[in-house]
């Protein structure tokens, strides 16, 4: 049986039971884009590249953490990758004051190897979508959610930011993730899930 031809959900089932070449599989098939996402956030390979070994040493060790009923696993690594890469940040800007890092050209990337140009035209495409789906949604949502995925602010920072009860902060990006999900799954960017 050839890796490409096992399903994500086949896989995972054979990392429950301990199968470290399911994990291999896992790995090759997801590293690339969950480093990709990470390096565009951290913007330093080495750190890029200790997040890709925690997310998926936290896939091996704790498997049952991935709800295949929530949505696909791919989604489910970048949502991980995302969070520890937020985590990363915070803690260094904590220590070091400084801004967030600028991003890295999409080119820069693929000149370096970091990401393979088929995988940038995934991305882009990707990209692009929730561009326009975040043009849909209101002004007040946008800017919460953009402060919060975008900035890596806390709800607390973005509530005092925006000079709103945290409540409200906390409902403007509940909502607005929830319109860009009702958008993205008609334009067929993510899937329904049950």
């Amino acid at each position: 049986m050839q890796p490409a031809s096992v399903s994500d959900q086949a896989l995972m089932e054979r990392v429950v039971s301990r199968d470290p070449s399911a994990l291999d599989v896992l790995y090759e098939r997801y590293a690339r884009a969950v480093y990709s996402l990470v390096y565009r956030i951290l913007g330093d390979g080495s750190a890029a590249e200790d997040v890709v070994q925690e997310v998926f040493l936290k896939l091996w060790k704790q498997p049952e953490s991935y709800n295949a009923e929530r949505g696909a696993l791919g989604s489910w690594l970048l949502s991980v990758a995302h969070n520890r890469a937020i985590d990363q940040l915070r803690r260094r800007k904590s220590r070091e004051e400084h801004p967030l890092p600028e991003l890295r050209e999409s080119e820069e990337l693929v000149a370096d190897g970091a990401l393979d140009p088929a995988d940038l035209a995934g991305l882009n495409e990707a990209a692009a979508a929730i561009r326009r789906a975040l043009a849909q949604i209101p002004p007040a949502q946008r800017r919460a959610i953009e402060m919060a995925f975008f900035e890596g602010k806390t709800h607390v920072e973005i509530a005092a930011e925006l000079d709103e009860p945290l409540g409200t902060a906390k409902t403007r990006i509940r909502l607005g993730m929830r319109k860009l999900r009702s958008i993205l799954e008609a334009e067929g960017v993510v899937t329904q899930t049950a």
